[in-house]
């Protein structure tokens, strides 16, 4: 099927490239084409996918041509304040676009622009909208309005400049101040706003759980699983017999434990380790999902749909259902459990010298907690090392393995950004109690370093294997951020050596991180390095990953929550069953640049779920200490004011208009606010003391004034 659209629409492209072609309607296409009436729907298709793909357009009056080579396709996205960016794929920057020639385009659209002279010195690029091509956004949440004869619904999403128009017999019922979702039936043009129909009301916002809802909603997050693969999981989900371990080497006698947060109950990955002669025997022993998934199910399509778990503040939206997730998959103490073991054999210089890839069959011993693990890491004679002493020979080899590869690490010039996460300690309704830096510590980073020498022997095994396989890439930085940063930490007395593109070296980085630790510009420095950076993504060409320094890197350390690492087992579990023949290659080819592009799609709308619910949860914690003072540092500087982060993690803003005493003007090269007439200045990472002066529950903004 797929071929015979590709051909047709090379035909129509060919027809319209030749230098007699004038402009022309379907009908007169279709006529000149000598399309059949019993074709014409599927000429019909034909055109859409080419204006689809951006080969063709249309013109005001519905004549077909091929696409302007002055035209750019690209993702819009959009402000509040009514302008928007087009970001164009390949292109490190995106495109500016005024309100006036946004053509009504909505946060997400497929649009196509021209490019237009700037206007706006400090910008590059600046374009126009000439066409919308697709809308991106079919759905939003919001909170509805209501008066007597309809409503609106102001959008919880922040890109967007427009309140939804509901007419009263589509508010289906809701009351002023809901939370709704809404579907959106008429974008609105020419100053009219978007019209919608509500299609389910939420509740009210201080109802437990609705805030988290209205997050999933907004993001599109699947909750509960069709009922085909909750009973396909119910009947895979069976105990491990004696058939199920033939073929498997048996590693049940092998001391192994899983380490893993207090609440972790999905545990995918398990640890052991010997040494023999100066050499660490590591093994790291994986859950083999792909046992209990089989490819093209019910579950495997599920899965591949949701892409990853997601992990909110009050809840988990697991990638696969609780009997596999966290039953017959999770690798439980004493249970006897498939898996897939990377055993390497490792020298005191932390190079990989021999490494096996095995199916096998395990028995955790112990299931130990990070905190658990760092107290004897501590203390060696301590309670916690009592309590587990058959096992503390293990964990002090592990301690001294795992800083032997971060050493290693750390040479070549992995960079290590070591920032406090966020730990929400929610009651039973869902409602803050306290809002805590979650550091890492020996027990967390060697589990880390366990994982990572694993992706990497795993990930290189395969880039010599010469087949499909599913890597985790990340680019070299944009030259041009890399000078930014590079002129802004100057003014700091740092330095960092960065001439062409192929000149910047992660070590270069990482030496940055070294000399400003334990300096007061260390956090802001740190977060500016770091944006600085791209994002991490999954790809079928092995260019390597910047930030840790390495040229094959993958995700094969957790299948019950990322899809990427379960596909890989497959490609796996075929070369070791000598099954990666012509045709199964053939195969994986086809597939994986589909898998690694949705994976990488569904992993950032997981990330922004997750930080959008800890954004409302921080201001609902901030909401019963308006008034209280805090230490704080500026942590952003923007032209109206800046942003100011609390040591447990939460940032409001300070607006310009609550900076006392002066007219303050932003230098956008410093990141620093001056004051006209005393000359104060207010500059990234620097100490403040400020006052909690107002939250806003429904957007999650927190406003400070100086103390």
């Amino acid at each position: 099927m797929k071929n015979m659209l590709k051909e047709r629409k090379a035909v129509v492209l060919e027809f319209m490239k030749s230098e007699f072609y004038v402009p022309m309607k379907e009908k007169e296409l279709a006529v000149m084409l000598q399309v059949k009436p019993e074709d014409r729907a599927a000429f019909k298709d034909t055109l859409a996918a080419l204006l689809s793909d951006g080969s063709i357009m249309v013109t005001k009056r519905g004549r077909y041509q091929i696409m302007s080579q002055e035209a750019i396709i690209g993702t819009y996205l959009g402000t509040q304040k009514g302008f928007g960016f087009v970001e164009v794929e390949g292109e490190n920057e995106d495109y500016f676009i005024p309100a006036e020639h946004t053509l009504g385009a909505f946060h997400l659209d497929r649009v196509e622009i021209v490019k237009t002279a700037d206007a706006h010195r400090d910008r590059h690029k600046t374009g126009k909208v000439v066409r919308i091509m697709e809308h991106g956004l079919t759905t939003l949440v919001g909170t509805y309005q209501a008066s007597r004869r309809y409503g609106f619904v102001i959008p919880d999403m922040q890109k967007l400049d427009r309140d939804i128009f509901i007419p009263a017999e589509a508010s289906m019922g809701a009351l002023d101040g809901q939370k709704v979702v809404v579907q959106i039936t008429d974008y609105g043009r020419n100053g009219r706003n978007p019209e919608g129909k509500i299609t389910e009301t939420l509740g009210n916002i201080q109802d437990a759980g609705v805030d988290v809802l209205s997050v999933i909603r907004a993001h599109s997050l699947p909750e509960a699983f069709p009922d085909q693969v909750l009973r396909q999981a119910e009947r895979v989900a069976v105990p491990v017999s004696e058939a199920d371990c033939l073929g498997r080497m048996d590693l049940r006698n092998v001391q192994m434990v899983t380490i893993d947060g207090e609440d972790a109950k999905d545990l995918d990955d398990a640890v052991s380790l010997t040494v023999e002669d100066g050499l660490y025997h590591l093994g790291v022993h994986i859950a083999d999902v792909t046992n209990y998934v089989q490819e093209n199910s019910a579950l495997d399509k599920e899965a591949l749909k949701r892409g990853t778990s997601v992990y909110l503040a009050d809840r988990v939206i697991p990638m696969l259902p609780p009997a596999l997730s966290n039953g017959i998959c999770s690798l439980n103490e004493g249970e006897d459990r498939l898996a897939l073991s990377c055993l390497m054999t490792i020298d005191e210089d932390g190079n990989v010298m021999d490494h096996m890839l095995t199916e096998s069959v395990i028995r955790v011993d112990r299931r130990m907690t990070y905190t658990s693990v760092n107290q004897i890491l501590m203390d060696e004679n301590g309670i916690e090392a009592e309590k587990y002493r058959a096992f503390v020979p293990m964990f002090l080899m592990m301690d001294r393995l795992a800083k032997i590869l971060r050493r290693k690490r750390r040479k070549r010039g992995s960079i290590d950004f070591d920032f406090p996460e966020t730990k929400i300690v929610l009651d039973e309704q869902g409602h803050p109690l306290d809002i805590l830096p979650y550091e890492r510590n020996d027990a967390t980073r060697l589990i880390e370093d366990f994982m990572l020498i694993a992706n990497e022997t795993v990930a290189e095994h395969f880039y010599w294997q010469e087949v499909p396989f599913v890597y985790r890439i990340h680019e070299h930085p944009d030259r041009d951020r890399i000078q930014s940063l590079v002129a802004f930490i100057r003014n700091y007395g740092f330095s960092i050596k960065a001439g062409t593109r192929e000149e910047i070296h992660p070590k270069e980085i990482q030496k940055l991180l070294d000399s400003i630790e334990g300096t007061d510009e260390e956090a802001m420095l740190s977060r500016l390095t770091l944006r600085s950076l791209k994002r991490a993504k999954y790809s079928t060409a092995p260019t390597g990953h910047f930030g840790l320094a390495c040229d094959y890197y993958c995700h094969f350390t957790s299948p019950i929550r990322r899809y990427p690492d379960l596909q890989i087992h497959r490609i796996i579990k075929d070369e070791l069953r000598g099954r990666l023949n012509d045709q199964r290659i053939a195969h994986y080819r086809s597939i994986l640049d589909g898998v690694a592009r949705q994976s990488s799609e569904l992993e950032r709308r997981a990330d922004d779920a997750e930080r959008e619910t800890d954004k409302l949860k921080k201001a609902q914690h901030m909401e019963a200490r308006i008034g209280q003072t805090y230490d704080g540092v500026i942590s952003g500087v923007a032209a109206w004011g800046m942003y100011v982060e609390l040591p447990n993690t939460v940032e409001g803003m300070v607006h310009i208009s609550r900076i006392p005493g002066d007219y303050y003007i932003y230098d956008e090269k410093a990141y620093a606010l001056y004051g006209e007439v005393s000359g104060r200045t207010y500059r990234l990472g620097q100490p403040v003391t400020v006052k909690v002066e107002a939250v806003d529950l429904l957007s999650g903004n927190i406003d400070f004034s100086l103390a």
